[in-house]
């Protein structure tokens, strides 16, 4: 069983930074010299490997790059870095979030969001049942341990105020480490931000603890739905290297429907290349995501321009994106059609 926690170390990264970092990361499936006749492709995970990157690592087992003509490198980079390296034409493909691509492309930075991984935000407020915490009113005089971020701190405010709640009685605390298990049990504090995919699946299912969650996807009328993760290129690259983007997010959607259709062989692969990871809860997660990543085979990867519009109007009204942000430039389904 891992000791590490990829998925909330890769929430850190996103909800504390909202920024671009400094580029810098590891190749794990680097080759010095790539196959004769194929052509490498640099593909950067948002953090450590895990449930989100099953279609990819379900694709390498299967050998579907190489039918491509494709080389995958696969890079684990350093905190949100992986925006910066394909900004900057160090790598070709990066999974990241929406919460990191808007203030990159604020800053400058020739980032395109070309699909999104999970359909809908599987992000929930957790909290151990004796708490007593079942709707975000119930938050008043209790401690939510997290990250500092101003999106976090925005999108708590206007759950607890959209819920009838006074947003001030609720008190904000730093994560003490990054297994939210154990600080809950230790009494750090009393709820926390997790993913339903693996932190809820872990906690309730492979831990039999007795925990409750506040979906983000039930209170979307107060706060909005967001693509987290996404897969993201330099956006010049769409006209100058057009045919190997085409061909990594073919081999990629491959992966993610064959994932839905069968997603024990998409955790084996996952297991196969990451083997520290914890099948008990690897084997749970990608079940739950099979149902999860698209209403379909045929929509992965599709974008709505109202969910994208309706997050950065949520940014913009918070101060946390100028006014007049560019959606429609951020985002394109043009590689899936």
């Amino acid at each position: 069983m891992t000791t590490t926690n990829p998925v909330r170390r890769t929430l850190a990264a996103a909800l504390a930074a909202l920024a671009l970092a400094v580029p810098a990361g590891c190749a794990t499936d680097a080759r010095a010299d790539h196959d004769a006749g194929l052509r490498p492709v640099r593909i950067v995970l948002d953090w450590t490997p895990n449930t989100n990157h099953l279609g990819l690592y379900l694709a390498l087992e299967n050998g579907w790059f190489a039918e491509k003509g494709l080389d995958p490198q696969i890079v684990e980079p350093g905190e949100a870095s992986g925006l910066q390296l394909v900004a900057t034409g160090n790598a070709d493909i990066v999974f990241s979030v929406a919460e990191a691509l808007v203030p990159a492309r604020e800053k400058g930075a020739d980032v395109v969001a070309v699909a999104t991984v999970i359909r809908s935000n599987t992000s929930s407020l957790l909290a151990l049942g004796s708490d007593g915490i079942t709707r975000p009113k119930d938050l008043e005089g209790k401690r939510y341990g997290g990250y500092g971020g101003q999106l976090e701190n925005a999108l708590i405010d206007e759950l607890v105020r959209c819920d009838g709640g006074d947003p001030g009685k609720v008190e904000r605390v730093p994560m003490v480490s990054n297994d939210a298990r154990s600080d809950l049990e230790q009494d750090f504090y009393d709820t926390t931000w997790v993913f339903d995919a693996w932190d809820t699946i872990r906690m309730r299912e492979v831990d039999g603890l007795d925990v409750t969650t506040i979906p983000f996807a039930e209170h979307t009328s107060c706060i909005p739905d967001w693509y987290t993760p996404l897969l993201a290129v330099q956006g010049a690259r769409l006209t100058t290297d057009r045919a190997l983007l085409d061909d990594t997010l073919d081999v990629l959607a491959r992966g993610y429907r064959a994932s839905m259709a069968d997603p024990q062989a998409a955790a084996d692969a996952l297991l196969a290349r990451a083997p520290e990871l914890d099948r008990a809860l690897v084997e749970p997660s990608a079940r739950y995501l099979a149902e999860h990543f698209a209403p379909s085979a045929e929509e992965w990867g599709r974008q709505e321009k109202a969910t994208w519009d309706a997050f950065v109007a949520f940014l913009e009204d918070h101060d946390l994106v100028a006014d007049g942000f560019d959606t429609d430039a951020a985002w394109t389904d043009e590689l899936l059609d």
